[in-house]
């Protein structure tokens, strides 16, 4: 699948994020999506993933009230091309678009958004401040804890647990491994 660059996508994202923590979610989730297409079986489309990760919240700094409905206009704009464009704004699903998740990118790109601030909260909270030695129960307890990291969503990633059919046990273990090989990118 064709696409923007890397380096164009950050050109892109920064012209409209300013954010650190913006700018850090965005390389997270970045990193995230580009593992996971090699664990899904994607690698071949590992930029493209990587991409949608990167792009995913383009609008939310500048238009949060508008999350994903601005998104098409500002990609357009900087070249993006329609597939992306479709895959960025599918993370939005019932909440503000009603472009389902089809592609298993999609559907992980859905499922993660929200859980890499929930995982990355909770490495916070750590001794050693990193996903490096984080666990799955260590997760699930605050996970369970409604008022911790309260701005992520647990019914948006149940949802995506679901589209992908797999335990949620599942969905938090290949997404903390999945933040390792990426934390000293993002922190850099």
């Amino acid at each position: 699948m064709e696409t923007i660059s890397r380096d164009e996508a950050w050109e892109l994202l920064t012209k409209h994020n300013k954010e650190p923590f913006h700018l850090q979610h965005a390389k997270t989730v970045e990193g995230v999506m580009r593992w996971f297409a090699v664990d899904q079986g994607f690698g071949h489309e590992v930029d493209y993933w990587g991409v949608v990760g990167l792009l995913h919240d383009i609008d939310f700094e500048e238009h949060p009230d508008q999350h994903c409905l601005k998104a098409p206009e500002l990609l357009r704009q900087g070249g993006v091309n329609e597939e992306v464009i479709r895959s960025v704004i599918s993370h939005g699903y019932g909440l503000t678009v009603d472009v389902k998740p089809e592609h298993v990118m999609e559907k992980v790109l859905y499922a993660v958004d929200e859980l890499t601030g929930l995982i990355w909260a909770t490495a916070l909270m750590r001794p050693s401040k990193s996903v490096s030695d984080l666990e799955v129960k260590s997760v699930k307890k605050k996970y369970k804890t409604l008022n911790f990291a309260a701005g992520c969503s647990r019914e948006v990633i149940e949802r995506g647990a679901k589209m992908l059919e797999w335990e949620l046990d599942k969905l938090i273990d290949k997404t903390i491994l999945a933040m390792r090989s990426c934390e000293s990118a993002v922190n850099s």
